[in-house]
């Protein structure tokens, strides 16, 4: 009875993932006889299952692939070639803006000497034009004086 009782509560701490392997394997081997408390014997089969399945080995013959060693040194260089193509390629695209932004500041500077020497020669009509101007302004200033006197 007191052996029942010892294999009840082992019971209950395998089911709660408690027990040791010595432990386990008194279960397992009270579970193996053929006289086991009646209210037990539910466990019996899944005790027996799992000393079968401890029996069970794999026979299958499991073919060995080659292993597929790839060669990868190819790889360095094509990226030494990817990069040299690439710092070409850059540099070409630079000098072309840097040639592009000159010519645009040439062409600004020609368009404001341009633009200055229009603005210079309208600066000397416009000063011709007003002195022209300060002739009339004496003259109206002449005129009014002779009407005002007569």
């Amino acid at each position: 009875m007191e052996l029942h009782k010892h294999i009840e509560s082992l019971v209950e701490k395998y089911l709660e993932a408690e027990t040791s392997l010595a432990e386990e394997k008194e279960l397992q081997a009270y579970f193996a006889q053929e006289q086991i408390a009646p209210h037990l014997v539910q466990y019996q089969p899944m005790f027996s299952y799992f000393a079968n399945a401890k029996k069970e080995t794999f026979t299958k013959q499991i073919p060995s692939k080659p292993s597929k060693k790839r060669n990868f040194g190819w790889l360095s260089t094509a990226a030494a070639v990817v990069v040299a193509i690439g710092v070409y390629f850059g540099q070409d695209t630079y000098r072309k803006q840097q040639e592009q932004k000159r010519i645009e500041q040439e062409q600004a500077m020609y368009a404001y000497q341009e633009t200055k020497k229009a603005l210079n020669l309208l600066a000397e009509n416009f000063s011709k034009g007003t002195e022209k101007i300060a002739y009339l302004k004496e003259f109206e200033a002449s005129k009014q004086k002779i009407y005002k006197t007569n």
